[in-house]
């Protein structure tokens, strides 16, 4: 089974508090993957960082001091351009929209069925969205030490860091924990 991570494509990262001109870049980019994902059956998840009214007051608000995905606000919804790819709401919220409270998503094992191992050559988790040197290597990171021989891949097309040389240290690193980086310029 493929699943593909959709990290953090939201407002506020793309044209909000924190977008930026690469990040609005990879969009048409982020819309064909999925748009591959789903046509190959693979299982598309989303991640939407959340934060509350008192984020200043947080330690990542201190380190960060720019109010973003504050829970509830425009800034905080996925992009229109991703809406499509966003399942119904099942009465308990969207199946396949997880929000994550901190860099890495600390719940990201419940989107496996029970006791699913990633032992098989098929297996594969790729990762995309934003930023590259936050939420996406955060994420990647914990993936590998979670599932250690798994093949996980990131589509550098399809990231955008907090600036082009954040992006592509963060390739490196991912790199150098044996994720496998794809379409890096």
């Amino acid at each position: 089974m493929k699943y593909l991570f959709v990290i953090d494509m939201q407002n506020d990262f793309v044209t909000g508090s924190l977008g930026s001109p690469e990040a609005q870049a990879i969009v048409p980019n982020v819309v064909k993957k999925i748009n591959e994902a789903l046509t190959n059956k693979e299982e598309v998840i989303f991640t939407r960082d959340t934060h509350y009214t008192d984020y200043l007051d947080t330690y990542e608000g201190k380190m960060l001091p720019v109010e973003h995905c504050i829970g509830g606000t425009e800034g905080w919804q996925i992009i229109p351009e991703l809406q499509v790819f966003i399942d119904e709401d099942d009465g308990y919220g969207y199946t396949n929209v997880y929000n994550k409270f901190t860099f890495g998503w600390e719940n990201i094992k419940r989107v496996f069925p029970f006791n699913f191992s990633f032992q098989k050559d098929e297996d594969e988790i790729e990762l995309v969205g934003l930023c590259t040197d936050i939420c996406v290597v955060s994420n990647a990171l914990y993936l590998r030490m979670l599932y250690p021989n798994t093949k996980i891949t990131v589509d550098a097309s399809c990231c955008a860091g907090t600036n082009p040389q954040k992006h592509l240290e963060a390739l490196s690193v991912m790199e150098s924990c044996q994720i496998t980086v794809i379409n890096k310029e």
